[in-house]
């Protein structure tokens, strides 16, 4: 969907399982094997949270774009409430960090990443393209950080289109 590099990060994390549903054509990459593994997902229930968490994220990540809701969904900050988190601390230099307690957590991983990226001040910068057909994940990397669309060459150039045609020209 998308020419744009990847989020810094524990960011790419969210990016990707974002990036899982391509809601143009309906598919699904968590319907595959090869991707579940990816994200450590191991059953049909876990599948059913990631969806849950990736819907809930696109929630936000729309929201940090400027955008309403896609659809209802559980709350971003109710999924993640319960990841468990743990502050480490490295001895050497005495910088901390909240890390996962269990890595194979998909929801601690996210919790963590989120974590990260709050201190980083880059969580705002990873939003959800403005196209309704679309709602791909994107890290804007714009200096305003006003960036609308996943692709310019795709989203943003239909979007323009459409513009000049409702114009009558």
């Amino acid at each position: 969907m998308t020419e744009r590099s990847p989020a810094p990060g524990g960011l790419a994390l969210v990016e990707a399982l974002v990036n899982t549903l391509d809601i143009e054509s309906g598919a699904d990459a968590l319907d595959t094997p090869a991707a579940r593994a990816r994200f450590g997902i191991t059953g049909d229930d876990e599948t059913e949270q990631a969806r849950a968490l990736r819907e809930s994220l696109r929630a936000v990540l729309l929201a940090h774009a400027g955008h309403p809701p896609h659809r209802e969904v559980t709350p971003l900050g109710d999924l993640l409430a319960a990841a468990p988190l743990v502050v480490t601390v490295d001895p050497a230099d005495g910088s901390a960090a909240l890390t996962p307690a269990d890595d194979r957590s998909l929801y601690a991983r996210v919790a963590a990443a989120v974590a990260e990226a709050l201190v980083a001040g880059t969580w705002t910068r990873l939003k959800a393209c403005e196209a309704t057909d679309c709602h791909w994940a994107y890290y804007d990397r714009s200096p305003a950080g006003r960036g609308r669309w996943c692709s310019m060459r795709v989203c943003g150039a239909r979007a323009k289109m459409r513009r000049y045609r409702a114009k009558g020209a």
